[in-house]
C-alpha cells in the first residue's frame, strides 16, 4: 500500500472517530499515533512523544495563546462590552437600522481586545440581546446580527487563530496580525451595509429607535487639548523624522479620538491602540503585547470598579481550560502532521498539483471549498491544524507571482476568512449555536434566516480577497 493511500486511511478512520464522539484532539493523537507507529515502530512513536511534546509545549511563541486568551476573558466580564454597545448606539440611533449597526460597531471595537470569536458572541448575546428586544428588532436579524458580529472577535487582530496559523505555517505574527486589519475592517463595513440594504428593504425588520439613547459620558476638560496635541505632535515629529508612518499614524488616532469620539470609549480603545498599535509599530513582540495588555485590562478593570475578586478568578481558570484545551488540539494535530509527513502525502500531493494544468487561483478556489465543507462539520481550530500540513506546500509550490512569505500570509487571511464563513454557515455554525442557547425563544431557523446575508456578505469579500492580494498585502508591505 503507498502512503498516499495511508493517508487517505488515516483521514478516513479519524472522521469516523469524530463521528463516534470522540473528541477532535484524541482522534487526531490517537490516529496519527497508530500511524506513526505502523510506518515507523512502537519504539520510535515514544521516543518521538517524548521529546516532541516538550519542545513544542516549552516553546516561547506558544506563551501569546494564554496571554491573548487571558486578556479577553478579562474583557469579558470587565463591562467593556456593555460600554462599547451604548456608545455605539448613541452615535447610530438615528440611523435606520441603527441598533444592528451599532452591534457590529462594538463588537469590531471588543474583537481587537479580545481575540476569541465564541467569546465575543456570548458577551454580546449577553449585553445586546435586550437592546434589541427593546428597539423591537426584528428577533432573526438580531440574533444573525450578534452571531456575524461574533466573528470579528478573531477577524480584527489580535486573534487567537491567527496566532496558531503563525505558528503551525512557521509565519511572522506581527505581519499577520497587520494583514488582518484591513480584511478585518471590510468586514465590519460589509455587514453595516447589509444591515442598511435588508432594513431598507423591510423597514420593519429594524423600526426607528422609539427611546432617548443612552447619554454620551461625559469629556473632561481636558480631552479635547490633549487631543489636539497629539494630533500636531503626530504632524511634527513625523514631518522632522522622529517617527515614522506608524507611530504619527497611532498617535492620530489617540488624538482624534480624545477630540471627537464618545470618551466611554477611551479606556477600550486605548487598550487596543497600545496592544495592537504596538506590535504594527515593532515596540514590543506579539507575546510582549498579549501580556501588556492583559495587566493593563486587569489595572483597568479594577480602577473601574468592574472586577472583583471572582471575575478575576474565574477568568484564570476560564483561560486555564481554553488553553489546556488548544494545546491538546496542538498536540494531537502535531504527531497526526507527522504521520502524514512520513506518508509523504504533502510531497505527492504538491507534485500531482505542480504536474497538472490547474491554475494556480483554481487550486485556491478549491481549497477553499474544502474548508468550507469541513467547517460545516468540523472545529475552526482542528480545521485549521489538520489541513495546514497538506495545503501549505502545496500553495507554497504555485506561481502568484509573489514572494513564498507574501503567498503564505495572503492565504492565512483567506483562511481567516473561510474559518469566519464556517463559525456562521449552516448546518452548523458555532456562533449561531452560542446564540440559540442564549435566546432560546427564538428558533435556531430563524437565527440561520437571519444570518444567511451576512454569509452572501463574507463570500463576496473572499471572493475580493482572491482576486485582489494586494487587500491584505498593502498595509504588511506599508510597515515593514
Amino acid at each position: 500500500m503507498s502512503g498516499f493511500s495511508i493517508a487517505l486511511l488515516g483521514f478516513g478512520a479519524m472522521l469516523l472517530l469524530i463521528a463516534a464522539r470522540m473528541p477532535i484532539a484524541l482522534a487526531m493523537l490517537v490516529v496519527g499515533a497508530g500511524g506513526y507507529a505502523w510506518l515507523s515502530s512502537p519504539h520510535a512513536l515514544v521516543y518521538y512523544l517524548q521529546t516532541n511534546a516538550y519542545s513544542q509545549f516549552a516553546s516561547y511563541t506558544l506563551s501569546v495563546i494564554p496571554l491573548f486568551v487571558l486578556m479577553g476573558a478579562l474583557a469579558e466580564r470587565s463591562g467593556i462590552a456593555a460600554t462599547l454597545l451604548r456608545a455605539s448606539e448613541h452615535s447610530l440611533s438615528r440611523l435606520r437600522g441603527g441598533m444592528p449597526m451599532a452591534v457590529i460597531v462594538a463588537c469590531a471595537g471588543f474583537g481587537a481586545i479580545c481575540g476569541s470569536s465564541v467569546a465575543t458572541t456570548a458577551t454580546f448575546g449577553r449585553a445586546a440581546l435586550p437592546e434589541l428586544r427593546r428597539a423591537k428588532v426584528d428577533p432573526g436579524l438580531g440574533t444573525g446580527t450578534i452571531a456575524a458580529g461574533g466573528t470579528l472577535g478573531i477577524l480584527i487582530p489580535p486573534s487567537v487563530i491567527l496566532v496558531i496559523y503563525a505558528i503551525t505555517a512557521e509565519q511572522n505574527i506581527a505581519k499577520l496580525f497587520q494583514a488582518a486589519l484591513i480584511p478585518g475592517l471590510m468586514a465590519a463595513a460589509f455587514y453595516i451595509i447589509v444591515i442598511a440594504i435588508v432594513v431598507r428593504r423591510n423597514p420593519e425588520l429594524a423600526p426607528p429607535i422609539s427611546y432617548a439613547p443612552p447619554a454620551a459620558a461625559p469629556r473632561p476638560a481636558w480631552a479635547r487639548p490633549v487631543g489636539a496635541v497629539l494630533v500636531l505632535l503626530a504632524a511634527g515629529t513625523w514631518f522632522v523624522g522622529y517617527v515614522g508612518v506608524t507611530g504619527a499614524v497611532l498617535l492620530t488616532i489617540l488624538g482624534l479620538l480624545m477630540m471627537f469620539a464618545n470618551f466611554a470609549v477611551i479606556p477600550a480603545a486605548g487598550i487596543a491602540f497600545v496592544v495592537v498599535g504596538g506590535i504594527y509599530g515593532q515596540v514590543f513582540t506579539p507575546t510582549e503585547g498579549a501580556a501588556v495588555g492583559a495587566a493593563i485590562m486587569l489595572v483597568v478593570g479594577i480602577a473601574q470598579r468592574t472586577l472583583n475578586l471572582e471575575d478575576i478568578k474565574q477568568s484564570f481558570l476560564q483561560t486555564a481550560e481554553t488553553t489546556g484545551m488548544i494545546f491538546l488540539i496542538l498536540l494531537g494535530a502535531e504527531v497526526f502532521g507527522a504521520f502524514l509527513a512520513l506518508t509523504q502525502m504533502p510531497i505527492t500531493l504538491a507534485s500531482m498539483i505542480g504536474d497538472s494544468s490547474l491554475p494556480p487561483y483554481a487550486v485556491i478556489c478549491a481549497m477553499m471549498l474544502a474548508y468550507i465543507v469541513l467547517g460545516a462539520v468540523m472545529d475552526e481550530l482542528a480545521m485549521i491544524l489538520l489541513t495546514l500540513p497538506v495545503f501549505i506546500p502545496v500553495v507554497l509550490t504555485l506561481d502568484f507571482g509573489m514572494p513564498p512569505e507574501d503567498v503564505a500570509i495572503w492565504f492565512g487571511m483567506l483562511v481567516l476568512v473561510v474559518v469566519g464563513i464556517g463559525l456562521t454557515a449552516p448546518p452548523i455554525g458555532l456562533n449561531v449555536f452560542i446564540i440559540s442557547k442564549i435566546a432560546r425563544d427564538v428558533p435556531i431557523v430563524q437565527t440561520y434566516r437571519g444570518v444567511l446575508p451576512f454569509v452572501i456578505a463574507d463570500f463576496l469579500r473572499l471572493s475580493a480577497l482572491i482576486i485582489f492580494p494586494t487587500i491584505s498585502l498593502w498595509l504588511v508591505r506599508l510597515l515593514n
